[in-house]
């Protein structure tokens, strides 16, 4: 009996020993295919793997192309964002348009530029990363719409062939529902935007942020940082409430090494819908975009007037070169692209 019950404890004991050995073995098979995944193809004989903590620092890694990322962090930052990158090469330009104050007209300028780079013939993504506030789905005429998935991912909502655009108000149920997350939330959404959205070969994808420097801002340029960009679009008004607000998104965009693209200067004085005459509503008491942007060597895309037509073709969710063709803020727009083509050395692909 005695002798019955030591051989099976014993049996046990086996079982068990063979259970650790067995399971030891997976976790190291796992771990070392997970290496390999850590090793940029480019990379020496003997690489420790840029998530290793003795990435760049080895002496496998003397010598390497990737050293200098690696003990900089890039290289564990490079294989982290492997699908974005993915994802994101096959759209050519990436625009982020921002601004330090709120209401100073972001999602505006965002949905016009799309509009009108798609009316002169290229492929467009509008993104909105203002997860708290979206103002993208009315101002493209999309309310109401949801997003659908394909083997793809997430589909964008097409305003047309050539424009499609993705909102986190797309994905929520109750349109006036307060949206009450903390970092991490909005940043996995972002990462989602990048990763999981079927964009496609895109010419421009234009990215619209909420105003500060916070999260968001630091989500999307993180994420976009191993993905070439153009840089952004600094949007403010005339006034110095606003200017010193947008001079720490400047500073923002100095430390993250984001390159600014320009500045453009919105409800730069209001005119009158009957005899065009030009009012400065909100003064230049400092000297408003033009000041700013010279003491920062900036280049300044354009003044955009207050006028009644734009306020109405973004309640309808319409392109102002259709609504107002004819207005003075239609032709500043016009021209802001123009000179944004002809920094990134791009031609319209067809007349409008």
């Amino acid at each position: 009996m005695i002798i019955n019950n030591l051989m099976n404890q014993m049996k046990i004991m086996l079982i068990k020993i063979f259970l650790i050995l067995y399971f030891q073995k997976q976790l190291l098979i796992i771990q070392f295919f997970s290496s390999l995944m850590d090793i940029p193809d480019n990379a020496n004989q003997h690489c420790p793997g840029a998530q290793s903590e003795a990435a760049g620092m080895s002496d496998a890694c003397k010598g390497c192309p990737n050293q200098q990322a690696c003990q900089s962090g890039e290289g564990k930052l490079l294989i982290e964002n492997q699908d974005i990158i993915e994802k994101m090469s096959k759209i050519k330009h990436k625009i982020f348009v921002l601004s330090g104050k709120g209401g100073v007209g972001k999602s505006t300028v965002s949905s016009q530029l799309a509009y009108i780079l798609a009316e002169k013939g290229f492929d467009v993504g509008l993104l909105d990363v203002d997860i708290c506030g979206p103002s993208i789905p009315r101002m493209m005429g999309l309310e109401g719409r949801e997003v659908h998935s394909s083997n793809d991912g997430w589909q964008p909502i097409y305003v047309n062939e050539n424009l499609g655009v993705m909102s986190i108000g797309f994905l929520i149920d109750q349109q006036d529902e307060a949206i009450i997350w903390r970092g991490p939330r909005k940043n996995g959404l972002i990462r989602q935007f990048l990763t999981d959205v079927a964009w496609g070969d895109l010419d421009f994808l234009i990215i619209d942020t909420p105003p500060g420097t916070s999260d968001e801002h630091i989500s999307i340029v993180q994420y976009l940082k191993s993905s070439p960009q153009d840089g952004a679009i600094v949007v403010t008004t005339p006034q110095e409430v606003s200017l010193s607000d947008v001079r720490k998104e400047i500073s923002f965009c100095l430390k993250t090494n984001t390159q600014i693209l320009g500045v453009i200067e919105n409800m730069s004085g209001f005119v009158c819908p009957n005899c065009s005459h030009h009012t400065d509503i909100f003064k230049p008491v400092t000297g408003g975009a033009e000041v700013m942007c010279n003491k920062y060597n900036l280049k300044l895309l354009g003044k955009i007037p207050l006028e009644p037509q734009v306020l109405v073709s973004c309640e309808k969710g319409q392109s102002i070169n259709v609504f107002a063709k004819e207005s003075i803020a239609a032709k500043q727009y016009n021209s802001i692209i123009d000179v944004l083509l002809r920094d990134l050395n791009e031609q319209p692909k067809q007349t409008q």
